[in-house]
């Protein structure tokens, strides 16, 4: 069982920049993929960005490449969603999600994340 904690949000002038942090308990977090998704008002649930368990790989919608970076500190825990230039379109709730990809297709699919935390709003003004 993993439970996550998003922490981070808030609101930010457009141009502006957030940390988005998600504390794990456990201790197989290392063994994890652990992804970011948002759920934007009216809108479905989007993937954003992946890392491999340790680290090694990274994956990213094609909306924030360039924009924003996915890390990871298996000592601490914790994965971080470092996101700049935000855009007023980045306004969501942003959720971090562990599970199990097996292959890269994989680390996109909600479905492929077996524990989500609670979410964290961030809304960017123009």
């Amino acid at each position: 069982q993993v439970q996550l904690v998003e922490s981070g949000g808030g609101l930010v002038q457009a141009g502006g920049s957030l940390r988005l942090s998600c504390a794990a308990s456990g201790r197989t977090f290392s063994s994890y993929t652990m992804g970011w998704f948002r759920q934007g008002p009216g809108k479905e649930r989007e993937f954003v960005a992946a890392i491999r368990r340790n680290g090694g790989s990274t994956y990213y919608a094609d909306s924030v490449k360039g924009r924003f970076t996915i890390s990871r500190d298996n000592a601490k825990n914790t994965v971080y969603l470092q996101m700049n230039s935000l855009k007023p379109e980045d306004t969501a709730v942003y959720y971090c999600a562990a599970g199990l990809a097996y292959a890269d297709y994989l680390v996109s699919k909600s479905s492929t994340y077996n524990y989500w935390g609670q979410g964290t709003q961030v809304t960017v003004s123009s």
